[in-house]
């Protein structure tokens, strides 16, 4: 089980973003990274290109990037704030109930 989901609320909390808030969009297990939705914008240089109607696009495009997970803690639900996840089995005898859980106010989300 992961610590950050897709759909989470997360705040950033190093970084040139560093406060921003925002939802995951996409997680990158095997790179370690998740998309956030409106945080670490860069610009990309994309060449002049014609499209199937004839139009031509390019220049340079603003686009979200990936940021490392160690960066972003998930926001709880619960209490609001940036918080570490710590994990609670819901049955003892079934490990795949485990949920995770807020270290403050001990939500489940």
């Amino acid at each position: 089980m992961r610590r950050i989901r897709k759909d989470d609320q997360v705040r950033v909390i190093t970084g040139k973003d560093a406060g921003a808030e925002g939802r995951v969009v996409k997680v990158f297990p095997d790179r370690q990274r998740v998309l956030v939705e409106g945080v670490n914008y860069v610009k990309k240089h994309k060449r002049l290109q014609q499209t199937a109607r004839g139009t031509q696009e390019g220049g340079i495009i603003e686009t979200e990037a990936p940021i490392h997970w160690s960066n972003v803690m998930p926001v709880c639900p619960g209490c609001g704030n940036a918080v570490r996840v710590g994990y609670v089995l819901e049955d003892e005898t079934d490990t795949s109930s485990k949920t995770r859980q807020c270290r403050k106010c001990q939500a489940t989300f």
